[in-house]
C-alpha cells in the first residue's frame, strides 16, 4: 500500500504563507486521488482539497476557497499544499490522504493516510 510523508508544517504569523508537501512511496498518477484533510485543536478530521487522478479536478473547502492551492508533481510522485493569507483558525494538523476511488470528502471514504504535520498560526 502506500505510504505518505508530509512535511513543511511550522510557526507562521496571521497573513503569512506555507507550503506543505506530501511524498508518496509509488506513482500516484492515475492511480490515486490525493487530498488534504486537517484537524482543529478539539476538532475532527475535516477535508481541506482534493485533487484527482488526472488533475484536472481540484477542489477546495469553502474554509480555505480563494487562498489554499493544491497542485501534483507526478514526476516526483508529491503533492502540495499552498497555503496563503493564514488565519489563526487555520491551526491544525494537516493530513496528507489518499483513495483509489473517491467517494465523497469524508474522512471515511479515504483509505491512506501520512502522519500529519503541525501548522501554527499566530495572531
Amino acid at each position: 500500500q502506500v505510504q505518505l510523508v508530509e512535511s513543511g508544517g511550522g510557526l507562521v504569523q496571521a497573513g503569512g504563507s506555507l507550503t506543505l508537501s506530501c511524498v508518496a512511496s509509488e506513482r500516484i498518477s492515475g492511480t490515486y486521488v490525493m487530498g488534504w484533510f486537517r484537524v482543529a485543536p478539539g476538532e475532527s478530521r475535516t477535508w481541506v482539497a482534493y485533487h484527482s487522478t488526472t488533475g484536472y479536478t481540484r477542489n477546495y473547502a469553502d474554509s480555505v476557497k480563494g487562498r489554499f492551492t493544491m497542485s501534483r508533481d507526478d514526476a516526483k510522485n508529491t503533492v502540495y499544499l499552498q497555503m496563503n493569507s493564514l488565519k489563526p483558525e487555520d491551526t491544525a494538523v494537516y493530513y496528507c490522504a489518499a483513495t483509489r476511488n473517491y467517494r465523497g470528502t469524508s474522512a471515511a471514504n479515504w483509505n491512506y493516510w501520512g502522519r500529519g504535520t503541525q501548522v501554527t498560526v499566530s495572531s
